[in-house]
């Protein structure tokens, strides 16, 4: 272990994994190879909106009314590997950092065994309001080459366009903004999900040819995506009218007579970790929702090097209406759960004109960033686009369908008819 002349940090290897200097570099950190000139061992508290001059960003040129607050990335997100200086990013196959160009990897710490994530009490949460996307901007200082990139202000994690470097934006430096609680870290790797791709697309029929081969893994981007959860409580009075189906016979055939009559009682069922997407900006991409089953026993505590190298957003959509969204779901599982359990008790063929209303109690939640990734490509002047659950690989999205092959399907069909016809319609 050695003290970086550059940054001061203490680090191992050729290259300080915190700056990316030589660790025998003999300049000052003023002049030091490209490595910023700022001192980081008195870098400002995370949340400033002042590091030193503020760049001139024209207001009209992002639709925004007010200024880009200006942050840095966090310095913990800008690890550099001790072999080469390259970046280290997530790697979804092991769990740890990767470095790209060398292949040095570092192991994370592994989460704590049967520990569960904390849940949140929904009536004393104070950040509850939802966001718009474009409304505020940021301008990003990147920790390592002090590139300024503008933002939406809900960016919270992407690679600088400059060096490469991972930039994780601090998330709790808004005090009307959540942090996130918990992390479902990538599983899939790029080149898995493009496998995936392949394989989805390949097993549709009537797809073009050229678009099977229109799309790979440079193609696909990986990002983390915010997600309410919500535990409850809830106990439904209900009340419904059940059938009994009887067979009569009428003549010389037999009939279904249902015999009526009207029962009430009270359901109760706990709810657990119902999953609601809070992003506005993504909200138009009818498939992400459709892929969106995590399983949340693989959760792991926020940390800046679990998004490192990934696009992640917060959440648009806030606590009261993500809550909002949940109770219609949930009142349509609880419409079937409450039939089904009526079927049970009374061992009726048939429910019907149920009616109920719910109280939800012990109400709890989670923030969390989920990861998807996301791919689009063009066929024919159209854009389609792909989703792909990064943990459990599951696909969704909308393929293009061939006239050409439609066509020679549809004659084929007909030639099975007409022959079927001719062998044995005549006899």
């Amino acid at each position: 272990m050695a003290k970086c002349p550059v940054c001061g940090a203490d680090s191992e290897g050729k290259f300080c994994e915190y700056c990316g200097a030589s660790m025998t570099e003999t300049q000052s950190a003023g002049s030091a190879g490209n490595a910023p000139a700022e001192d980081y061992g008195s870098e400002p508290e995370v949340g400033k909106e002042e590091y030193g001059n503020e760049p001139e960003v024209a207001k009209e040129d992002y639709g925004s009314s007010s200024e880009p607050k200006v942050t840095k990335t966090m310095e913990q997100t800008d690890k550099k590997c001790p072999s080469c200086g390259g970046t280290l990013m997530f790697d979804p196959e092991t769990g740890g950092m990767l470095c790209s160009f060398c292949g040095f990897t570092k192991e994370l710490p592994k989460p704590e065994q049967n520990t569960a994530m904390e849940e949140l009490d929904f009536e004393s949460a104070k950040n509850r309001a939802s966001f718009d996307w474009g409304q505020k901007m940021k301008t990003v200082i990147c920790q390592q080459c002090g590139g300024e990139t503008v933002y939406d202000a809900l960016e919270t994690a992407d690679c600088c366009p400059f060096c490469g470097s991972t930039s994780v934006m601090p998330v709790d430096d808004e005090s009307d903004v959540m942090a996130p609680g918990g992390v479902v870290p990538f599983a899939i790797s790029q080149e898995k999900a493009a496998q995936l791709f392949k394989s989805w697309i390949g097993h549709k029929w009537f797809a073009p040819s050229d678009a099977k081969k229109s799309c790979s893994a440079k193609d696909i981007n990986g990002v983390y995506l915010p997600y309410w959860t919500y535990d409850s409580d809830t106990t439904s009075p209900y009340s419904a009218r059940i059938g009994f189906d009887e067979r009569v016979k009428r003549g010389d055939h037999y009939e279904t007579v249902t015999k009526w009559r009207q029962t009430s009682g009270v359901y109760s069922e706990f709810i657990d970790d119902y999953t609601v997407f809070a992003s506005k900006k993504s909200d138009n991409n009818p498939y992400i929702k459709s892929v969106s089953q995590f399983d949340f026993t693989k959760l792991r505590p926020y940390s800046p090097d679990v998004v490192a190298g990934f696009s992640a957003e917060r959440y648009s959509v806030g606590l009261d209406e993500g809550w909002d969204n949940a109770k219609k779901g949930i009142n349509q599982r609880l419409s079937s759960n409450i039939r089904a359990d009526i079927k049970k008790k009374t061992r009726c063929d048939r429910v019907d004109r149920l009616q109920f209303s719910t109280m939800y109690d012990n109400i709890t939640f989670k923030y969390l960033l989920a990861p998807i990734w996301l791919a689009s490509y063009k066929y024919k002047d159209q854009i389609y686009n792909i989703v792909i659950n990064g943990q459990t690989g599951k696909v969704g999205g909308k393929a293009p369908i061939s006239a050409l092959k439609v066509i020679i399907f549809i004659l084929i069909i007909l030639a099975i008819i007409i022959l079927f016809y001719f062998v044995f319609g005549r006899n």
